[in-house]
């Protein structure tokens, strides 16, 4: 089996919102596709692991918020690799709570949906709840959401452990142009073993400040990861 195969299905990026009693949480998702139109509903995999699962089994709520490409790493980084069983994931940004008192993202959003759990599927590692759509509404009309791919392209974004879609790299194909001497400061590659980011030195990070062409070596020591945001001291030499 090819893992690479699974790349070439799409995606868009979302952050679930859900509350339970009086704590709020979210967490960034790729997985959520419409299963019915009358009533409409949607439905996300979460993990098992995730805090914010525990809350939408409490609660039976659950929002969710459509990225924009225009949404900022600090957001996506928050929500995605930090965990909110002790952080306040929503301090920072803009938000709503809906008619069932889930919390819903605003900044970075274009269209979000509210929803009441109906039917929940376990799936071994994650769990599948499907929800009515109480309420919607969109918010940008003329911004394009971001996918996956972009993130995944542009943005140099991966997904997370817990993510439905996360890939072990040692199942991949090897190919031999992502082989770089370790010599060449140019080539060698850097990741972060946090989150998997990936520092190209070709590339740099034009978004942090690093240009194209800087080795690894010479970024700034507060310099933090792209994409969970973490220090420079937490990226390893790719072999």
């Amino acid at each position: 089996m090819q893992i690479e195969a699974f790349f070439k299905l799409s995606y868009g990026l979302y952050v679930i919102g859900t509350k339970s009693k009086n704590k709020i949480n979210g967490y960034i998702a790729n997985t959520v596709f419409q299963v019915t139109a009358d009533p409409a509903q949607l439905a996300i995999s979460c993990s098992k692991d995730n805090y914010s699962t525990q809350l939408i089994e409490e609660s039976g709520i659950f929002s969710v918020s459509i990225l924009h490409q225009g949404a900022s790493q600090e957001l996506i980084s928050t929500m995605g690799y930090k965990t909110g069983s002790d952080f306040d994931k929503f301090k920072k940004f803009n938000f709503v709570e809906g008619i069932t008192g889930a919390p819903i993202l605003t900044d970075g959003c274009l269209a979000w949906f509210e929803c009441k759990v109906v039917q929940k599927v376990d799936l071994g590692t994650h769990i599948l709840f499907i929800g009515e759509v109480l309420d919607s509404k969109v918010l940008e009309v003329n911004k394009t959401p971001m996918t996956y791919a972009y993130y995944r392209e542009v943005k140099n974004g991966v997904a997370p452990k817990n993510a439905p879609t996360y890939v072990d790299k040692s199942k991949l194909v090897e190919s031999k142009n992502e082989i770089a001497p370790v010599s060449d400061a140019l080539s060698q590659k850097w990741e972060c073993t946090v989150c998997g980011h990936i520092y190209d030195p070709v590339e740099g990070d034009p978004d942090g400040g690093i240009v194209p062409g800087t080795a690894f070596e010479d970024i700034p020591d507060d310099w933090v990861c792209p994409t969970c945001g973490v220090s420079k001291g937490d990226f390893e030499p790719m072999n």
